[in-house]
């Protein structure tokens, strides 16, 4: 791999940047989601291992929607009996991403194990086209990144593994992953590749991860090998909420509770627990052509 140029991104900057191994049926991807993370902790108050943990959510679900091939949005979500009850990221794939821990207010862990005891791990891809897909396993080992590589052993799929990182302000990500045999179709030589490419991976310390831009960081860990890198893709913070969802979600309630908030509170709130948008609707508006709504 060539010496790298510094990137052109601002230092608080979210991007991910794929590459691919010459020679080999490898790829993968690297991100750093410091500004988008930053983005979405202006709208929560979470204690630091709370916060820590969504970070490597973030950046994992960055990778690994970089890794789909189709218009849509995936999912990574954890349910436990934990300090955190449930902590989930979105990106989609223009690479919006949103995140979110709730009821972790009392919090005080910063262990993985303590946060998320006896938990889920759920991945769901949702295309616009075609069908949602989502598949949960335990979480394992004493990461996350411990419990996606467990995740991918488990399934069918080709050889994956993950590693990240966040001290809070910062997080970061690095993914590879083998690809259907083109380039090297001896099985041996295959793993051979795969294995060089992990142990080098491996080697890689968390301040590294979180201080280097992907570019440098490659040239760290791939200096001696043919590795072509891609040019960065932002990644920014997007909320998928609206009024007219909000409205939508309003009407699950049934018109009677919702009479009976209207004559309550005048008007019905919905607040966004993602960005703290605040949507106000009026009787009218939620019961419409009605003489007189309240009644």
């Amino acid at each position: 791999m060539t010496a790298p140029t510094r990137d052109h991104a601002a230092p608080d900057a979210s991007t991910v940047r794929r590459f691919l191994f010459e020679g080999a049926d490898l790829r993968g991807e690297s991100t750093r989601v410091d500004g988008a993370l930053a983005a979405i902790l202006q709208n929560h108050q979470y204690a630091p291992g709370v916060r820590d943990l969504l970070g490597e959510f973030l950046a994992a679900a960055v990778l690994l929607a970089t890794t789909l091939k189709f218009q849509g949005r995936l999912t990574l979500q954890a349910r436990s009996s934990g300090q955190v009850p449930l902590i989930m990221a979105e990106c989609t794939s223009d690479l919006a991403v949103r995140a979110i821990a709730r009821g972790a207010q009392e919090a005080t862990a910063s262990g993985f194990e303590e946060l998320l005891s006896e938990g889920q791990l759920a991945i769901t891809v949702e295309p616009e086209r075609g069908s949602r897909y989502q598949g949960i396993v335990p979480l394992q080992g004493e990461s996350l990144a411990a419990s996606l590589d467990a995740y991918f052993e488990q399934s069918e799929q080709l050889h994956t593994r993950v590693w990240l990182a966040c001290d809070g302000s910062r997080a970061a990500g690095l993914l590879l992953q083998q690809l259907p045999s083109q380039l090297t179709p001896d099985p041996l030589a295959r793993e051979a590749q795969w294995a060089h490419a992990c142990t080098l991976a491996a080697t890689v310390s968390r301040e590294e991860l979180l201080a280097l831009e992907p570019a440098e960081l490659l040239y760290r860990l791939y200096h001696e090998d043919p590795v072509r890198l891609f040019d960065a893709q932002p990644v920014r913070f997007s909320c998928s909420c609206s009024r007219e969802r909000s409205r939508q979600a309003l009407t699950t309630l049934g018109e009677a509770e919702i009479r009976d908030i209207l004559r309550e509170q005048g008007s019905v709130t919905m607040d966004c627990e993602f960005c703290n948008q605040q949507y106000i609707f009026e009787a009218q508006e939620l019961l419409p052509g009605q003489i007189d709504p309240l009644h």
